[in-house]
């Protein structure tokens, strides 16, 4: 593959723009994407450098406007990466444009894990702890050390890591391709994201029937315990699979599809069969 690895002032000037645009990934936030319109804003800059063809530039926009979910503390190494990737797609024409998105989900767990327990779960406390003994004597720093201690390392992280994706995606992009290792990655980051994908309908979507009969004496049959004898968590997952459907094939609005199923939870609520 014949690429330009080379780092130019324009991008350095477009990892800037990135920087401060990533500051508002969540700002746009909904259920439908999550964070997808922060992270297309954040990236737009590349794209705007990269794609000059106006069918390719939308189809770059609909690409990274999809569902993102990452701690946005460390969220900016996928946005760097992506913004490399995409930069590599527009100067090939043998480049996998579907490995963009499938790398990016495939760091999405991971990093969020990362990302969650380091700044949420630890520098949250430390930064809460360092301020507290101010608050506890009155005195009105209290808050302005919280968020100096909390957002100095996260600021500092999350240039750096927005760097650092850029420069590894241009860096190594080609010599993955090269040895035939970018098929053997998106195939594992499209199952990595089936993976995910099940383990979240089976802990966020729940379903607890509430209905038995009484055929006499101490025999009771309830249909949970008979749903989950033939399948455990079927509902759900059938729930899911049908939400998917007319989101998919059917094109229903997402705001709609939260309706209905805002509609249907008070229905069953209502009739006591859940």
């Amino acid at each position: 593959m014949n690429t330009n690895n080379r780092i130019t002032k324009r991008d350095k000037k477009m990892l800037k723009q990135m920087f401060f645009r990533s500051l508002t990934v969540f700002a746009p936030f909904n259920y439908a994407k999550q964070g997808g319109s922060g992270f297309a804003y954040s990236i737009m800059p590349f794209l705007d450098e990269y794609y000059v063809n106006e069918n390719d530039h939308k189809e770059a926009l609909k690409r990274n406007i999809i569902w993102y979910n990452v701690t946005q503390n460390i969220g900016t190494f996928v946005m760097g990466l992506v913004a490399s990737m995409e930069k590599e797609n527009s100067q090939s024409k043998n480049f996998d444009v579907d490995s963009i998105n499938a790398v990016k989900a495939s760091l999405m767990g991971p990093l969020s894990g990362i990302g969650d327990t380091l700044f949420w779960g630890v520098l949250r406390v430390i930064s809460a702890g360092i301020a507290i003994p101010f608050a506890q004597q009155g005195n009105p720093i209290a808050p302005i050390i919280f968020l100096l201690a909390y957002n100095i390392p996260s600021l500092i992280t999350r240039w750096y890591l927005g760097n650092l994706g850029f420069t590894m995606g241009v860096k190594y992009i080609s010599q993955i391709y090269e040895s035939g290792l970018m098929s053997v990655l998106t195939k594992s980051a499209s199952i990595l994201g089936l993976i995910m994908l099940g383990a979240m309908t089976g802990n966020l979507v729940q379903f607890q029937s509430a209905l038995k009969w009484n055929l006499g004496g101490d025999n009771v049959i309830v249909l949970q315990d008979v749903l989950d004898q033939i399948f455990k968590g079927i509902i759900p997952i059938l729930f899911t699979l049908g939400c998917f459907y007319l989101l998919s094939k059917k094109k229903m609005n997402f705001t709609l599809l939260i309706i209905l199923v805002i509609i249907l939870g008070m229905s069953l609520s209502f009739l006591k069969i859940a």
